[in-house]
């Protein structure tokens, strides 16, 4: 299950709908081994797609030395399907190499400014795909 605060869940939102119509992409950090996300990292999308995303290399390295740094890991991982329903394409799959992380996805096809949108949450693991719970808190 993903328990995330409001705020948190808020932003992931806005960054997908502010990208629309091309995909948004990012993590949310926490403490190593606490499953607990807290930092909002929104990224961009390099490949700047409607059908694609692709965090940059150099944002990716920065990032993960910024991780390591603040004893930090990739609790969510969430990007947007502007297109098409909240669920992990193959692509995605293929990509998930973060055993650990929550895999978040935003659907924007159907949404106008204010929703409807889906907001799904995967555990993505040898590539196989489980839809888990998601509990949304005021604060931990």
């Amino acid at each position: 299950m993903l328990t995330i605060t409001r705020v948190l869940y808020d932003q992931i939102v806005a960054h997908a709908r502010a990208d629309h119509p091309d995909e948004a992409c990012g993590v949310v950090a926490g403490p190593a081994g606490s499953d607990r996300p807290e930092r909002f990292v929104p990224m961009l999308n390099a490949a700047r797609s409607p059908t694609f995303y692709e965090f940059d290399s150099a944002d990716l390295l920065k990032l993960y030395r910024e991780l390591d740094d603040r004893d930090e890991e990739p609790v969510v991982i969430y990007h947007s399907h502007t297109a098409t329903e909240a669920y992990p394409s193959r692509t995605d799959v293929g990509y998930a190499n973060e055993p650990g992380a929550h895999y978040v996805l935003v659907s924007t096809a159907d949404a106008d400014d204010a929703g409807p949108f889906q907001f799904r949450s995967y555990r993505i693991v040898d590539g196989v795909v489980t839809e888990e719970e998601i509990h949304v808190v005021e604060a931990y």
